[in-house]
């Protein structure tokens, strides 16, 4: 008999879940159709900020503490501030975007892609004497002659003697892969003349150039 009462009430706890259970879910079916209103949240710190805010600017709506209407907040300017924006508002703000469209960047005129280039410092020319002013205009209408040009090396090198026991003294003279053998007074190569054989070099001149160049005779 007592499991019999027992299963009794198990079953009514079972049906008052049930119940329970159907009436939570037909009223949220019937709560979630779109054109109600959403219910607020009402204890998160947002929306109490949020509803300060509003309370704090509405228009000429607030009482004091003692049943009497307050006067509305004014500004420095004697005018009375906007209301602060609901930061959790999702409605689109037109009046806000039509006034952001409206506002135009001029700039200052810099392009900031470009870098600036540094201002150079005045240099300050130097104030001259009148001694220095004659002698600047001195040598510009006396400029200096110009430079003599130097003839051309004489490429000849010393490669031997060639001399023999009652002749006059000759020597093997080299011009790249050419060997000349010649004496005082010969010319070679159709242009280099030898004017003097000395002991420890030889005079040679330049026909064209009429340049005379002592070469050492030493081999290397």
């Amino acid at each position: 008999m007592k499991l019999g009462a027992e299963n009794k009430k198990q079953i009514m706890i079972l049906a008052g879940i049930g119940v329970v259970a159907l009436i939570l879910l037909a009223r949220t079916f019937f709560s979630g159709d779109d054109s109600g209103p959403a219910p607020a949240a009402t204890n998160s710190p947002a929306a109490v900020l949020n509803g300060a805010a509003a309370t704090a600017n509405a228009a000429g709506g607030a009482t004091s503490s003692t049943g009497k209407p307050s006067a509305p907040v004014l500004g420095k300017n004697g005018k009375r501030p906007k209301p602060i924006p609901n930061a959790l508002d999702p409605r689109l703000h037109l009046d806000q975007l039509q006034g952001t469209e409206g506002l135009s960047y001029e700039g200052s005129g810099r392009n900031i892609f470009v870098a600036s280039a540094e201002i150079p410092a005045v240099v300050k020319t130097p104030r001259l004497t009148p001694k220095q002013t004659k002698e600047q205009d001195y040598a510009r209408l006396h400029p200096p002659p110009p430079p003599i040009p130097q003839p051309p090396p004489i490429n000849l090198k010393f490669y031997g003697f060639a001399s023999k026991n009652g002749e006059s003294k000759k020597i093997f003279l080299s011009q790249g892969e050419d060997i000349f053998v010649a004496s005082e007074g010969d010319v070679i190569s159709r242009r280099y003349r030898i004017v003097k054989i000395n002991p420890t070099s030889v005079d040679i001149e330049d026909t064209v150039s009429h340049h005379t160049q002592s070469i050492p005779l030493t081999l290397g």
